[in-house]
């Protein structure tokens, strides 16, 4: 069994303590938090872990061979490298650092260290996310045209980053899994109402080489919980739903095909040589086997830590993530410019 500990018992913290207490490939060892009170809430639904106040207390501690951060994002790096350095695997809450610089820093850390380098992009370890992924690969949908996603929801605000950053990385790891590619150039609006110079609504654009395009709508300031996303191909369409209880997936054999047009005029003909049909076939829900992405996720990290696997969302991944934020931040000061991805 691998030992966990966890630094923050806040908002997200919870969730990764129960989950980690729960598998087999691990033993949930500590949490730190400088929180008396948070710790005492630990206490009390998890007797026997260990509650500490500070992360020097997890890095000493031989019991503990991996350790989870589940704190502000700026904290990521900083703390993720102690982590490194002490010789020990680190799971780090999306996103995985602040800046690309930061996050190369740390996957040349982790190379040196022989440590695993983990970030938290919870839905690729969905199942619903996997079948997608898996229709586009077989190319049931065909030739993917664009896919477009929502993450709205009222609250959680957050102060430290804006609604890109918190809700963004998301959509973004889910796009780059499934296209399998960066995007040459990105773009992005935002707007501020609550909080001088926190963007509560943010629209990005990614544009890919082979025309693929990815729009991504996210917002803390929205009346209704929306975890939609939407892929449009050349012979299928498939919705993911992901706050749906009963129909996560849809998956829909309509769409516009062209077809060649007799008896044409030749180049005067101003209809043109091919004729456009709407086509309308099934709409199937797929049964799909789900378990709790998040407890996959934390058993996968266990399993790295004790094998010294490269996990599935390493520091590469994380990198190209933050990237593409990063460029984000860019558009969003230069009102919505668009900027290429080096």
């Amino acid at each position: 069994m691998v030992g966990i500990g966890v630094v923050g018992a806040g908002y997200w913290g919870p969730n990764l303590i129960r989950n980690f207490a729960a598998i087999s490939a691990a033993q949930m060892v500590a949490v730190a938090d400088r929180d008396r009170g948070r710790l005492e809430h630990i206490a009390a639904q998890f007797p026997g872990v260990e509650l500490v106040e500070g992360l020097d207390n997890l890095l000493s501690d031989e019991r503990i061979q991996g350790i989870a951060l589940a704190t502000p994002a700026d904290s990521h790096f900083p703390l993720a490298k102690r982590v490194l350095e002490a010789g020990k695997g680190v799971f780090v809450e999306k996103p995985l650092a602040r800046s690309v610089a930061e996050c190369e820093e740390l996957i040349d850390l982790a190379e040196a260290k022989g440590q695993v380098l983990m970030v938290g992009h919870t839905f690729e370890y969905n199942a619903a996310v996997q079948y997608v992924e898996d229709c586009i690969d077989r190319q049931e949908l065909g030739e993917v045209y664009y896919i477009y996603s929502q993450r709205l929801n009222l609250g959680v605000v957050r102060r430290d980053v804006n609604a890109l950053w918190n809700l963004a990385p998301h959509d973004i790891s889910i796009a780059l899994r499934w296209l399998k590619q960066m995007p040459v150039k990105v773009d992005a609006r935002g707007y501020t109402y609550l909080q001088e110079g926190v963007e509560d609504v943010v629209y990005l654009n990614m544009q890919f080489a082979d025309g693929v395009a990815v729009h991504i709508h996210v917002s803390w300031l929205d009346p209704g919980k929306v975890r939609r996303t939407t892929v449009v191909g050349s012979e299928k369409m498939i919705v993911y739903d992901d706050a749906s209880t009963e129909a996560k997936i849809q998956l829909f054999d309509k769409g516009i095909d062209r077809q060649g047009k007799e008896g044409s005029l030749g180049d005067f003909d101003s209809f043109g040589k091919f004729q456009l049909i709407q086509r309308a076939g099934d709409v199937l829900i797929p049964r799909i086997d789900f378990a709790e992405p998040l407890r996959v996720e934390c058993e996968h990290f266990a399993e790295c830590v004790g094998e010294g696997r490269r996990p599935i969302t390493d520091g590469a991944n994380g990198l190209r993530v933050v990237k593409i934020l990063e460029a984000a931040t860019r558009s969003l000061a230069e009102d919505g410019l668009s900027v290429r991805i080096p």
